[in-house]
C-alpha cells in the first residue's frame, strides 16, 4: 500500500486585489481619491487576514502627494505652472 503525500495549500491570495490595484493608480493620479481606496482595500485585506503591502505603499504616496501639493500651492510655488491667474 503506497502513502502519499497530500499537496500544499495554495497560497493565500488577496481578495481585494482589484480594489488594491486601483487605489495604487489612483494615489499618482487623483490623491484623494487613491488614498480612500487604498485605505478601504487595506482595511477588507487586514479583516481577512492578508498583509497589503501595496495598499499600504497606495496610502503613503497618496498621503505624501495631497501633503506637497498642499504646500506647493501655498507657498507659491506652482504659479508659474499656470501663468498669471
Amino acid at each position: 500500500m503506497a502513502y502519499y503525500q497530500a499537496a500544499p495549500p495554495p497560497a493565500a491570495s488577496d481578495p481585494n486585489r482589484t480594489l488594491t490595484i486601483v487605489g495604487f493608480v489612483l494615489a499618482f493620479l487623483c490623491s484623494l481619491a487613491g488614498l480612500i481606496i487604498s485605505i478601504i482595500a487595506y482595511n477588507k485585506s487586514k479583516a481577512v487576514g492578508y498583509k497589503n503591502n501595496l495598499a499600504l505603499a497606495g496610502i503613503i504616496i497618496a498621503a505624501v502627494l495631497m501633503v506637497l501639493g498642499i504646500v506647493l500651492n501655498a507657498s507659491g510655488a506652482m504659479t508659474g505652472m499656470y501663468g498669471n491667474v
